[in-house]
């Protein structure tokens, strides 16, 4: 699972990428570069086009036009090789559910011709890794949710795979779960496995990706490390007031001049500003009387914001 070439090589390269259905276009024209070794993420709210470019560099779904090359080589013409080289993990589980956790790794490294001796080998380290060795000879169906994610990412590091592959692997899991899948994803990143990610979790974003692009309405929108983005796109602190009887009646020209921006949503006030402290102070000079008021680092959350105008589960 280690990688030996340069953290400065694309394994993945895409130009003008596009994949349309019909009339409707999913994803358009985007540019990104994924390096050996980087943790990499695509985020966005669902239906802006993550899982779509991920089924792409997956060679499950041909491009409509544009250039992709997965680790030199085309997926609408070497699509099998390509596949032999990745490890994928869907949002659908597709565990086999009658089958202990640990014949559910050796059955799936067959697929692969690895050597019997090997495969058990690396289902004992993978078991581990994802803190599932004590599970080995349960089966599936029982298990939590956030064990069949684990194993299900273990599964497809089987053939050990030059890229990772995960479309959105903590919908549905709990704080805790999802903690301990994170863990087990940095551990990975600093193994150097390539990891390429979706999410509309901004917290999981910031916490895994090196770098990561932003998509919304099947665009990119902006690119760069986590701090990067921040820095660039949001203020340095963050306002929040919230009103629990809305905020429809509060006024363009109450909010102007309280901070350097403003994002009205349907109870709360977000305010970048460079002084919260401040900001909360003209806030009552202009008066506005919140229910309650909090003042934050500026977030990735305020990113999406800034460029979108909406938050990522609407």
């Amino acid at each position: 699972m280690n990688l030996s070439t340069s953290n400065a090589t694309a394994l993945i390269r895409a130009r003008g990428l596009t994949k349309t259905f019909g009339s409707r276009t999913a994803v358009d024209a985007i540019n990104f570069d994924v390096r050996d070794g980087e943790f990499f993420g695509f985020l966005g709210p669902n239906g802006a086009g993550k899982t779509t470019t991920m089924r792409m560099i997956a060679g499950v779904s041909p491009r409509t036009a544009g250039t992709l090359e997965i680790l030199g080589s085309d997926p609408d013409t070497d699509g099998p090789r390509i596949r032999g080289l990745l490890g994928v993990v869907h949002q659908q589980e597709t565990l086999d559910q009658e089958l202990t956790v640990r014949e559910n790794l050796l059955i799936f490294g067959r697929f692969f011709g690895i050597d019997r001796k090997e495969i058990a080998e690396r289902a004992d380290q993978l078991l581990e890794l994802f803190q599932l060795s004590d599970r080995a000879k349960d089966q599936v169906e029982p298990l939590s949710g956030g064990m069949k994610r684990r194993l299900s990412i273990a599964r497809s590091l089987i053939n050990a795979p030059r890229v990772l592959m995960l479309d959105e692997p903590t919908t549905g899991l709990d704080p805790q779960a999802r903690h301990l899948l994170w863990d087990a994803l940095q551990r990975l990143k600093r193994s150097g496995t390539t990891i390429v990610l979706t999410t509309h979790y901004m917290d999981e974003a910031e916490q895994l990706c090196d770098r990561l692009v932003v998509m919304d309405q099947a665009k990119i929108v902006a690119e760069g490390s986590p701090r990067q983005l921040i820095e660039e796109h949001a203020s340095r602190e963050v306002l929040e007031l919230r009103f629990p009887e809305g905020t429809s009646r509060i006024s363009k020209e109450t909010l102007d001049g309280i901070g350097d921006r403003y994002e009205r949503l349907a109870e709360r006030v977000i305010i970048g500003c460079e002084n919260g402290e401040a900001a909360h102070a003209r806030a009552l000079e202009h008066g506005l009387t919140p229910e309650s008021w909090l003042v934050r680092r500026s977030s990735l959350e305020d990113v999406f914001l800034r460029l979108t105008g909406r938050s990522l589960d609407e």
